[in-house]
């Protein structure tokens, strides 16, 4: 199979790692022959108002391990611009749930002036680390 593009990325936490996070690098690797998947370092995870519960460390090899990706690197900022000047991809992969949100578009604009496209691919619907972390939450309070 030809894939669209040569090198590819995404990024995200990882924590609590879950089949939403598997079917996100499957489906950005059937785009691309090389696929680069940036893990956030402990100290930007504060967006999300909470501290990994997975070390930064483990969660890396966690995501090495995967077999759809090629390569593993720090996200040390939440940039995307700047990550394409760091490592020149081609196109960048995100799930479709920030589609319309303004931050996304503002990315896809100027990741588009240089050539690069945005791929949103499906949200894996009914799992993500805050379910999992709420659930956990309410199984401890019964």
């Amino acid at each position: 199979m030809n894939k669209k593009y040569h090198l590819g990325y995404t990024t995200g936490v990882f924590d609590l790692f879950h089949i939403g996070h598997l079917n996100l690098l499957r489906n950005a690797k059937e785009y691309c022959d090389y696929l680069i998947v940036g893990v956030s370092v402990d100290e930007i995870v504060t967006y999300k108002k909470y501290k990994p519960i997975i070390p930064f460390a483990e969660r890396i090899k966690i995501v090495e391990s995967i077999k759809y990706v090629d390569e593993v690197v720090p996200q040390l900022d939440l940039d995307k611009y700047s990550a394409w000047r760091d490592i020149g991809f081609d196109v960048l992969f995100h799930g479709d749930d920030l589609k319309n949100d303004l931050l996304w578009m503002d990315y896809e604009a100027k990741l588009k002036n240089e050539g690069v496209d945005l791929v949103y691919l499906p949200y894996t619907e009914g799992t993500s680390s805050t379910a999992i972390r709420e659930k956990i939450k309410k199984e401890l309070v019964q």
